[in-house]
């Protein structure tokens, strides 16, 4: 019988097969989920309270592998091999553990792991000492971490065996010390280097799969961060390209193109039962607002996420049926799931979209950047946007950051818009939340889901676990509702836990 297993190649500062240090969680785990039969069960550990601030831990139980990310920028720093008999491991097409011929995928006992012997004379070659830890009070079994240039072992030793004088090639070699209990892989010259920095140094590789591959040369760079200068003006800076600027109701779709290749997936707006709170783009006059709930651009928000989260095609008959006589159907979403963002374009702002006759009279009119929080609803269906306010639309210095929780962020802002409201009532009514329930799978008002996202799921939501908890499932509080608060330019999507989901870009109409 054939062995199921799926094959890794070990490269050292590189990563393990084809999953790259440096690349996103959404990368890796859109990788993952596309097949299921090499990588049957997937769980993913995180801080509930810090999600974008503490690690992410991504086990592989079925496969030996356990992946480490960051949790600001959410890209892969660590991976660990914890089982060597659920996977096969290779280096330099040398197999890393020795099987038995009676091996099979269906073996349950555990092979051991290589043995120092085999580490050190065949497949890494020699090292420096590495770092002992004793165990615990009453432990018998200290740990010794010996490693090479982007990798490091692990082997158990007896404790009463160490010793500061000892050769550790001799302790290794000995009947002191067991077989490697793990294997990691990381960017740098040795653990006890990078360990500090693990999480913060900037990875060299980069997060997109495809820019690693061959077909990189014919693949746009990625964007790093998005700098909104107020204004409608927002600055892409990328990995190795140079910057480019979006300004909201110049910037045509094929600026947008020619300098990130393609959206992902292109969303044809129709018309809905939502105008109650859009007021859409063929509304005569309107006072500017301040309120989500009030905010002509709300709508529009929630079309971009209906079809961010589906994988229905632009070319669907239905609905390009459905929408052939509504006068919007012309304007668009481009999904760029993998740089983390959807863009609309449609009528400039201000003009009468019954004298538009072709989409050649479009521009960008909003962005909007996915923060890819996990236990959100819209969790993995973009990979994470960072994003910067450098400037407000006065031309006034911020500096917020997608870090940030948004109690922070609303207070400054508050501070700076505090004058341009005529009385603390209207400031008030303004930046209060609108509720926005992601959970509904079926209902026919603008509050339902089927209208802001439709119903894309069934079952309930994947199992998580807090990675701050004792290791069991937590109880986590229902990510589905969010809040949604505007101020001029800017409206917030924020979960429960204070952190923003969702930022959208707008020109404010002074």
């Amino acid at each position: 019988m054939a062995d199921a297993r799926p094959s890794f190649a070990i490269t050292p500062n590189r990563g393990l097969g084809w999953i790259y240090l440096g690349a996103s969680l959404h990368a890796i785990l859109t990788r993952l989920k596309s097949q299921p039969q090499l990588y049957p069960q997937i769980d993913l550990a995180y801080s509930a309270s810090e999600p974008v601030l503490d690690p992410i831990v991504l086990n592989l139980q079925a496969n030996g592998l356990r992946l480490r990310f960051d949790g600001p920028d959410q890209r892969l720093r660590l991976i660990e091999i914890v089982d060597f008999s659920k996977s096969s491991f290779s280096y330099k097409s040398l197999d890393l553990v020795r099987r038995t011929s009676s091996s099979s995928e269906t073996a349950t006992e555990p092979v051991p792991g290589p043995s120092f012997k085999h580490l050190y004379n065949r497949l890494f070659g020699p090292s420096y000492p590495g770092e002992y830890i004793a165990p615990n009070s009453g432990g018998s079994r200290g740990t010794y971490v010996l490693s090479w240039p982007g990798l490091a072992a692990r082997f158990a030793i007896r404790h009463k065996s160490w010793s500061e004088k000892a050769d550790f090639v001799s302790l290794l070699s000995s009947s002191a010390a067991s077989s490697a209990t793990s294997l990691a892989l990381f960017s740098g010259s040795s653990w006890p280097e990078v360990r500090a920095s693990l999480y913060t140094k900037r990875p060299q590789l980069p997060r997109s799969l495809a820019l690693v591959g061959k077909l990189a040369d014919s693949v746009p760079d990625e964007v790093e961060e998005v700098v909104i200068h107020g204004g409608g003006s927002l600055e892409m800076f990328r990995r190795t390209s140079l910057p480019f600027m979006i300004n909201l109701n110049e910037t045509t779709p094929q600026d947008i193109v020619a300098e990130l290749g393609p959206p992902d997936a292109i969303f044809r707006k129709p018309g809905n039962g939502l105008s109650i709170h859009a007021g859409g783009a063929s509304s005569k006059a309107r006072r500017p607002s301040r309120s989500p709930g009030l905010d002509p651009h709300l709508g529009d928000h929630e079309q971009s996420s209906t079809k961010s989260y589906t994988d229905e095609s632009e070319n669907d008959a239905s609905n390009v049926e459905e929408a052939q006589d509504d006068e919007t159907t012309l304007e668009a979403f481009y999904n760029y799931f993998h740089h983390g963002f959807d863009i609309l374009v449609s009528t400039p702002q201000g003009t009468n979209s019954a004298s538009v006759n072709s989409s050649a009279d479009f521009v960008v009119t909003k962005v909007f950047l996915h923060g890819n929080i996990p236990g959100s609803y819209p969790f993995n269906r973009h990979r994470r946007s960072r994003w910067r306010i450098a400037l407000d639309d006065n031309g006034q210095p911020l500096d917020l950051t997608s870090e940030m929780r948004f109690k922070e962020i609303s207070d400054i802002l508050k501070d700076v818009w505090h004058s341009s409201y005529r009385d603390v009532e209207e400031e008030n009514r303004m930046q209060r939340g609108m509720v926005l329930n992601r959970g509904w799978g079926v209902g026919d008002s603008p509050e339902s889901s089927i209208e802001l996202l439709g119903g894309f799921e069934e079952g309930p939501p994947p199992a998580h676990q807090d990675s701050k908890g004792a290791g069991g499932e937590a109880s986590m509080p229902d990510m589905s509702n969010t809040e949604l608060f505007g101020f001029p330019g800017v409206l917030f999507e924020v979960l429960k836990n204070d952190i923003i989901s969702c930022l959208t870009v707008y020109q404010h109409e002074a």
